[in-house]
């Protein structure tokens, strides 16, 4: 790290909400970062936690007077970011979220990366690490392209613009450019984030030399309610920017359909129970191809549970998207003016934003 150089003025900001079980290793892993001390300040957007998060955080800040702790009374994540960055000093805000451990350059190697590419937005790849056997399935599923789809971030190694990186680094100005966090998006409330910034012109970049550990879900079933969310906001997403709609984003909720209609006329017997078995057989083909290349590089263990978790994240992602889908079926003409309302707000609040 060159010594001689003046960096730029750096905040962290953090969501959280009942992180208790990994907030205090993500704050050791930002706090213990190469980058000046004197230019990094880290900002903690508590939820209301009802478990030891807020306490954990509260210690910690008592021994680093560069933890800060706002409170997010709405609980919700686009809101404790939006909180957050209107309380930052920082020049560059670098967001980290609780379940994440990032490298002791992490800081660092990001605003190289914005000062070389001129990037608006910058961000590294999203590298998991689970824990048990569902754990690491469900690390591995998410980490391919059959399981996630062909979000580059997912599973790049190489730097190159993209539409959407894992947690963003953000110049300040590019909110008083295309507004703020959307809060009505409880999920993917950065993708529509980062379509905002490249329909302004902006850019965003992956860097594989920003690298942080994501500790993801361990259970199927915190899985699926997390797909599930995934799938429904993004319903919404779609609705507010159509112009980011593809064929990948059709397959899953067509699946779910696909299965509900087979499971119809199964009870018909004979040639209605076809469709079913037509579905099982492509589907399973598929994730078993997928499962086997596991198998070498991952153990029996995890190849063998890969076509399960394979199915809960494109199952409950689809069911998602068809319930946001319906939910917001009204709302389809309301995109433009809701769009203009919000950065009207936007710049509204960023004019009043120090006060």
């Amino acid at each position: 790290m060159d010594e001689n150089r003046t960096w730029p003025r750096v905040s962290i900001v953090i969501p959280m909400r009942n992180e208790g079980p990994t907030i205090e290793r993500c704050l050791r892993s930002v706090l213990s970062q190469d980058y000046p001390e004197g230019s990094m300040e880290v900002l903690v957007a508590d939820g209301q936690s009802t478990d030891d998060s807020r306490a954990k955080v509260e210690r910690i800040a008592e021994r680093d007077g560069r933890v800060r702790i706002i409170d997010n009374p709405t609980r919700i994540v686009p809101a404790a970011l939006n909180r957050a960055i209107r309380a930052a000093r920082g020049e560059i805000i670098v967001r980290v979220d609780g379940h994440t451990e990032v490298a002791s350059d992490y800081v660092r190697r990001a605003v190289e990366c914005l000062e070389r590419t001129g990037a608006q937005v910058v961000g590294g790849p999203m590298r998991c690490a689970g824990g048990g056997v569902v754990g690491d399935a469900i690390a591995v599923a998410t980490s391919s392209r059959f399981g996630i789809g062909n979000s580059y971030f997912h599973y790049g190694d190489r730097e190159r613009e993209v539409d959407s990186v894992y947690m963003g680094v953000f110049r300040r100005s590019v909110f008083e450019a295309v507004g703020w966090f959307d809060e009505e998006l409880v999920c993917n409330q950065d993708d529509e984030f980062n379509y905002r910034v490249r329909r302004a012109g902006g850019r965003v970049v992956m860097c594989p030399r920003i690298r942080s550990l994501y500790r993801n879900r361990t259970t199927l079933c915190s899985l699926a309610r997390q797909y599930w969310r995934y799938g429904y906001y993004k319903a919404r997403v779609l609705q507010k920017h159509p112009q980011t709609m593809s064929w990948r984003h059709a397959v899953p909720p067509l699946f779910v359909l696909a299965l509900v209609g087979s499971l119809c006329l199964w009870p018909a017997g004979g040639w209605g129970r076809a469709p079913l078995a037509l579905i099982a057989a492509c589907y399973g083909a598929g994730a078993s191809a997928v499962a086997a290349t596991a198998v070498r590089r991952n153990g029996a263990r995890v190849g063998c549970i890969l076509p399960l978790v394979f199915t809960t994240v494109h199952v409950a992602w689809g069911a998602g998207m068809l319930a946001g889908l319906w939910r917001f079926r009204k709302r389809w003409r309301e995109r433009e003016w809701a769009m203009e309302l919000g950065r009207g707000l936007a710049t509204q609040e960023t004019r009043g934003g120090s006060e």
